[in-house]
C-alpha cells in the first residue's frame, strides 16, 4: 500500500514488516536536521495539528535517549527511545517506543538527502517486529500524525 498526500509519500512494504515515509522539504538539511534535533524546535512540529508535545529529556546524539508526551483533549501519550547513531545533516538512526505498548518497539532510520538549491529529501524508515505491529501502528492515525506534523514543519522551516 502507497498512500501519497500533497508531498508525504507513505510506503508499507509487503514483504518485511517496515514503513517507509518519504518527504521533500524546501530547506537544506542542516536545518532540517536541526527541526529534528534541537527539543525547542522538535516540540512545535512533531505530531498532528491540535496536540501538545512536551519532554522529559532530548538528549539527540550517539548514546543519547529521549522520553517526550504528545498531548490533546484529555488523552496523553508518551513516547521513548535511544538515539544509536547520529550524523549532522545526514543521519540520526534510533529506537521509538509507545509506551503504552511497551514490548513494541520500532527501529528507525531517517536519512536527509540534499537535492540541491536548499530542498532535502527525508527519508524515514521504521522497522517492527512483526506485521501485526506494523498495521497497529499504521491503524493508530500514524498517517495524519506524520502528514500534519511534516505541515508544522513546513512552517516552521520557512520562519
Amino acid at each position: 500500500m502507497t498512500t501519497s498526500t500533497k508531498q508525504t509519500e507513505i510506503t508499507v512494504d509487503q514483504r518485511v514488516p517496515l514503513v517507509r515515509i518519504i518527504r521533500e522539504f524546501d530547506a537544506p538539511p542542516a536545518k532540517v536536521f536541526r527541526a529534528h534535533t534541537d527539543p525547542g524546535l522538535f516540540v512545535q512540529w512533531n505530531g498532528p495539528r491540535g496536540t501538545q508535545m512536551s519532554y522529559d529529556h532530548f538528549d539527540c546524539r550517539t548514546g543519547g535517549s529521549y522520553r517526550y508526551l504528545i498531548a490533546s483533549g484529555g488523552f496523553d501519550a508518551w513516547f521513548h527511545g535511544s538515539f544509536h547513531e547520529v550524523r549532522p545533516a545526514e543521519l540520526i538512526v534510533q529506537t521509538f517506543t509507545f509506551e503504552g505498548q511497551p514490548d513494541s518497539v520500532a527501529l528507525e532510520k531517517l536519512g536527509f538527502e540534499d537535492l540541491g538549491n536548499g530542498r532535502t529529501r527525508l527519508t524515514a524508515t521504521s522497522l517492527v517486529d512483526s506485521f501485526e505491529d506494523r498495521d497497529a501502528f499504521v491503524a493508530s492515525g500514524m498517517e495524519q500524525g506524520v502528514r500534519e506534523g511534516y505541515e508544522r514543519l513546513d512552517e516552521l522551516l520557512a520562519q
